[in-house]
């Protein structure tokens, strides 16, 4: 068999395709090479990736940097004013609310036991102004399945956009975290986010079980049956060897785990 004709020392071959191309990108099909940044966010991609592994928009998309800038980082900006915007409207609304009952219900109801907490998908939003971002984003998840498992799709659109903005502002996501961000855009209709964040964890552990369970509902958003077959075959073949490791994230999410292995195959 023939060996690929030789390249020009200022031309690289694409990992993805193998057709040459110069600069950081391939003029072929658009991955990137050693050395390319993501154009929202502006961190290092892996050469031949299809998506950011911190933010996921596609590689090449228009707006590519080498170096962080103003353009870079406009999305982070913008994320943090929609959470606070967001945060605001939510509390406005339940301040409404509570003044409106207050006015005709007093006299009649029941005093509520000092620092007693509301129910996770009702009552006020989870105050959130004193956590950290990595605390803030699992509040905010813990909210959207919780309002997703009681079939309340309009609340879920509302804080969705909230909790992922709490999970970009995390300085690195760890896999735990990444699945949380993909569960969240996945429950809100975002198979394309959903998708990208389960390529990152596979890509960085092919078995790991929470990757292969958010391939498993991209594929099926996207209506790609096979794929989701194969990743659900994939998932029962690795179950066994993977709960052994007992990671920790495994354990938060035995639940998913669990229900997703006794889903029917499609």
């Amino acid at each position: 068999m023939a060996s690929p004709p030789p390249i020009a020392p200022s031309e690289t071959r694409c990992a993805a395709c193998g057709a040459t191309s110069t600069g950081k990108f391939c003029s072929n099909c658009g991955a990137p090479f050693v050395g390319a940044t993501c154009g929202a966010c502006g961190v290092a991609l892996s050469p031949g990736a299809k998506f950011c592994h911190r933010c996921g928009t596609p590689a090449g998309a228009a707006g590519r940097t080498d170096a962080r800038s103003f353009s870079a980082a406009l999305p982070w900006a913008v994320a943090a004013i929609a959470l606070v915007a967001l945060i605001a409207l939510v509390a406005g609304q339940q301040f409404a609310r509570s003044r409106g009952g207050a006015d005709q219900t007093a006299a009649d109801a029941p005093s509520a036991p000092v620092g007693g907490a509301t129910g996770a998908a009702g009552g006020r939003p989870p105050d959130i102004s004193n956590l950290s971002p990595a605390d803030a984003a699992i509040r905010l998840y813990d909210r959207v399945m919780a309002m997703h498992e009681r079939g309340r799709a309009d609340s879920v659109q509302l804080f969705a956009p909230m909790a992922i903005a709490a999970y970009e502002m995390i300085d690195k996501l760890d896999l735990d975290q990444r699945y949380d961000l993909g569960r969240i855009a996945a429950v809100s209709g975002d198979e394309s986010r959903a998708r990208a964040e389960a390529d990152t964890i596979i890509a960085q552990q092919p078995n790991h079980l929470l990757g292969l369970i958010l391939a498993a509902d991209a594929a099926r958003m996207r209506k790609d049956a096979a794929a989701e077959r194969t990743y659900r075959d994939r998932l029962a073949a690795a179950a066994p060897a993977e709960r052994a490791k007992q990671l920790p994230e495994y354990t938060t999410h035995a639940n998913d785990i669990t229900a997703a292995l006794a889903a029917k195959q499609p």
